[in-house]
């Protein structure tokens, strides 16, 4: 269950983190009168479940009430990243001395939730850990033991050392949220230092989809779901939307991730997470193929299967059936089961498989350069 930012704001109020002062409106006038409350600059978040919201337009800084409401204005009713605004955050601007970022997660592969702590906050995790990985920390957390302080010293050993304790504090709540709500994920990003005050700015909560009932999740609701994520599923795929224009199919989470890793390395930025999942047929490796080109930022598909209980002749058909209706580029790599069948039907569609994963990926984002440049 994805939350909406406002809702995690709540969860993180009811465990003691401080929050910007602010409320959330439906209306524009009612953007105008918190701001006339608080008097003081604000800042506007549009209320949908995506990241990169800044970059597209979602979060603005008003100076004065009058500004709020005209802000809100262009804001409610707009549709951003194929989601429709309803919502809109409104809290004080909040100067900070430094930012920060706190996330815990469950790391599946470990079999135990992992916090992650960075002196460089406000940015994507992922960017930092590229660029800077000596910036990151990682510590899991045993479930039976939790966050002993000596793991909580190991994680903010990069932080500065006044700030620790806080941090430490901070981390403390964010655990006890994470096991109360039965969460997949909790981010604060940009944890804000101010005045020797942390205050979250902005908070990210995915709640398991068999997390048991109970009063802690009264008022809480799913937040409105990407059509293509919902088809996918239902199809029994995996598939998260992400910021990017190369478009991104394989079979198994760990390929799927590793791929897009590559993508990255090779200068292009991925569109989407879509896992097929072991043992896919053609018509699913068929639905997969057409669902991804629904994101119309994407300039090229990059279909990576690594063949197990997964035919690769099931899904060269799948692969070829699936050409007849869109006209995207494709770059394949396909090996293992059935390889030899599967090449030939390639073959006599006019593919051209890659024979590695490195090569796919600078063959895909290649092709999207190629494409960004014809527009």
């Amino acid at each position: 269950m994805r939350l909406l930012e406002w809702q995690g704001r709540e969860i993180l109020i009811r465990e003691g983190i401080a929050v910007p002062e602010g409320e959330v409106v439906t209306e524009p006038a009612e953007a105008r009168r918190v701001a006339e409350r608080l008097k003081r600059p604000v800042v506007l978040k549009a209320q949908v479940p995506v990241g990169g919201r800044g970059k597209a337009g979602g979060i603005r800084l008003a100076r004065t009430p009058e500004e709020a409401e005209a802000v809100a204005r262009g804001l409610l009713g707009q549709s951003l990243k194929g989601f429709p605004v309803e919502k809109l955050l409104v809290v004080e601007a909040v100067e900070a001395n430094a930012e920060h970022y706190l996330g815990l997660i469950l790391d599946r592969s470990a079999r135990m939730p992992l916090f992650l702590y960075s002196s460089r906050g406000g940015v994507d995790i992922e960017e930092v850990a590229r660029e800077s990985p000596e910036l990151v920390s990682k510590v899991h957390i045993p479930p039976l033991e939790g966050p002993a302080a000596f793991r909580l010293r190991r994680l903010f050993a990069l932080a500065p050392k006044d700030l620790r304790p806080a941090l430490m504090d901070v981390a403390q709540k964010l655990w006890s949220a994470f096991l109360r709500y039965e969460a997949n994920l909790l981010e604060i990003n940009p944890l804000a230092e101010r005045e020797g005050q942390l205050l979250a700015l902005d908070a990210k909560v995915i709640i398991d989809e068999d997390h048991s009932p109970g009063p802690q999740f009264q008022g809480f609701e799913e937040a409105q779901v990407d059509l293509v994520e919902a088809e996918a599923k239902k199809a029994g795929m995996s598939y998260v939307r992400l910021d990017g224009d190369i478009g991104i199919l394989g079979n198994g989470a760990g390929l799927v991730m590793a791929t897009l890793d590559l993508v990255v390395q090779a200068g292009g930025r991925p569109a989407n997470f879509l896992d097929i999942g072991g043992g896919a047929r053609a018509e699913r490796v068929k639905t997969g193929i057409e669902l991804i080109p629904r994101d119309e930022r994407v300039k090229v598909l990059f279909v990576n299967v690594f063949g197990g209980i997964t035919r690769c002749d099931e899904v060269a058909r799948g692969v070829v059936e699936a050409q007849h209706s869109r006209s995207l580029p494709v770059v394949i790599r396909l090996v293992g089961t059935n390889e030899e069948e599967g090449q030939r039907i390639l073959a006599s569609a006019g593919f051209v498989p890659v024979r590695t994963m490195e090569e796919g990926a600078a063959k895909a984002v290649a092709l999207a350069k190629e494409a960004r440049c014809a527009q």
